[in-house]
């Protein structure tokens, strides 16, 4: 993996915490943000890294203050006149809900430790991860209809399974700010804290917490409960029978029972790395 310079990523003890560390930019969502970020998921996913849990946080005043206009090259100078430049546009969105993807798709679970403005942009990627942790500062505007757009990154297509829909409507519809204590109220967020720092700190442990399970289990976990998002009770079941059969573990259990009767931390192996085409032979 190539240098960040908008990121941090370290792994420690299982947990990986990679940072938006452009605070003097408001940790806006350019180009080269972009790339970085596909590149440090791509490096997490793969495996080898031994992380078993992800948490991404930030630094300054916001969260996040959401897309920076040069990604559009200059948002309104995007070409509307041809079909070829609305179709430019089609695949620049496609490229970018894709590396937002990626978060939900990550092998392992995803915290957020949000803290400050959590602005346009920075919605569509805070509703991709598992958990939600708030600062008592934070608070969530989908800005986009503010400056004649419609969110197009996913938050419109995520958050409706996240809070009631009559609330995404009311903030898509006016971009009013949403506070971290309503956040907390309408399930968007876990909990509240009452520092950025403590918001971090918590967020690690939960990942530490996570990061002591068979990670194929979380794995398992994570597959199930988002297959049961978008689909039938039936079909989630019969979808929890392969999936149990696939990765069902009688070392694993036992492992995990013998620990705790002796009160020791259980020994688990990680996810086995991943191995592109390009890397046999």
């Amino acid at each position: 993996m190539n240098t960040l310079t908008c990121f941090s990523l370290t792994v420690t003890d299982h947990v990986a915490h990679l940072v938006l560390n452009r605070p003097e930019a408001l940790n806006t969502m350019h180009p080269t943000f972009w790339r970085e970020l596909d590149e440090a998921l791509a490096h997490l996913h793969q495996g080898g890294s031994g992380a078993r849990a992800l948490v991404i946080s930030s630094t300054g005043k916001h969260f996040s203050a959401g897309m920076a206009l040069e990604t559009f090259g200059g948002a309104i100078t995007m070409d509307d006149q041809s079909p070829e430049g609305r179709a430019a546009i089609f695949d620049l969105l496609t490229d970018m809900q894709a590396t937002f993807t990626r978060i939900e798709q990550l092998r392992i679970p995803v915290i957020f430790a949000i803290h400050g403005g959590c602005i346009g942009g920075a919605v569509d990627m805070v509703t991709t991860g598992c958990v939600r942790y708030a600062s008592q500062d934070a608070f969530f505007c989908i800005q986009e209809i503010n400056i004649g757009m419609v969110a197009d990154v996913g938050t419109l297509q995520r958050l409706p399974k996240l809070i009631p829909i009559g609330l995404v409507k009311e903030l898509a519809y006016t971009g009013r700010r949403m506070d971290a204590r309503r956040a907390r109220e309408c399930g968007l967020v876990n909990e509240v804290f009452d520092t950025h720092e403590a918001t971090v700190e918590a967020a690690l442990a939960c990942a530490r917490e996570i990061a002591a399970k068979p990670p194929v289990a979380i794995w398992g976990t994570k597959q199930a409960v988002h297959y049961a998002r978008d689909h039938s009770v039936e079909d989630s079941l019969r979808q929890m029978g392969w999936l149990q059969g696939a990765i069902w573990s009688n070392a694993h259990v036992r492992e995990s029972v013998v620990a705790m009767k002796q009160k020791r931390a259980a020994a688990f192996p990680d996810l086995a790395p991943l191995h592109r085409f390009s890397d046999a032979g």
